[in-house]
């Protein structure tokens, strides 16, 4: 793929209306102020709130850390170092991003609104942390413990009132059928966001079909 902010860089001057976001970027592949300043830039040049979807990456052996192996990456080998890393990068984003930041950080860009941040989870321990620490977590539809997961981040947040409920599933042209079933247990559950995950050879004429009105 190309590089997510890079690439984000040029749609966030060239466009006006649409959201702009990543869906999950790995925190083994920017330190925490890196990611920070990467999502603060963005929102900058766009001029609108950014998302910055976050997420733990895959143990050393899985197929997510293929690249990472092919060049001599480091990934942390157990699964609470990587989740380490993720509170960690929320650590440094709440010092950043903070209206009451030290003087030590204030050279840092300081975006405004502040942007959403949504945990990719796959586990109960991070979907857990998304609720005690993000704005909303992000799961895979299809994941056999998808309500689970969803459940465990609801159980974290607690007093919060605003938390972002979103999961992400394959384009298939046939979610256009406002009577697809998957649309209906869409509408019947908690998700306010479904991330659509486009193949490269889907036409952007099937993407700028309609809608039917009262779809998510």
């Amino acid at each position: 793929m190309l590089e997510a902010f890079t690439l984000l860089g040029a749609l966030a001057a060239s466009t006006s209306t649409i959201e702009l976001g990543v869906m999950v970027a790995n925190v083994n592949n920017r330190t925490p102020a890196t990611m920070a300043v990467a999502a603060s830039t963005v929102q900058a040049i766009a001029g609108r709130r950014f998302h910055l979807g976050l997420g733990a990456g895959g143990s050393p052996e899985s197929r997510w850390s293929a690249e990472m192996r092919a060049v001599g990456q480091a990934v942390a080998p157990t699964l609470t170092g990587r989740h380490d890393l993720v509170e960690r990068t929320l650590d440094t984003i709440d010092l950043l991003w903070a209206d009451d930041r030290p003087a030590a950080v204030a050279t840092f860009p300081l975006p405004r609104p502040r942007p959403t941040v949504i945990l990719g989870a796959s586990g109960l321990e991070l979907a857990a942390l998304a609720g005690r620490r993000a704005d909303g977590i992000n799961v895979d539809w299809l994941h056999p413990r998808r309500d689970d997961l969803l459940a465990a981040a609801s159980e974290a947040v607690g007093a919060r009132h605003h938390f972002v409920r979103t999961v992400w599933m394959r384009w298939d042209e046939a979610l256009l059928d406002p009577d697809h079933p998957t649309r209906a247990e869409l509408a019947a559950s908690s998700i306010r966001r479904v991330v659509l995950v486009v193949p490269a050879a889907v036409s952007t004429a099937a993407l700028a079909r309609p809608v039917s009105a009262g779809s998510r």
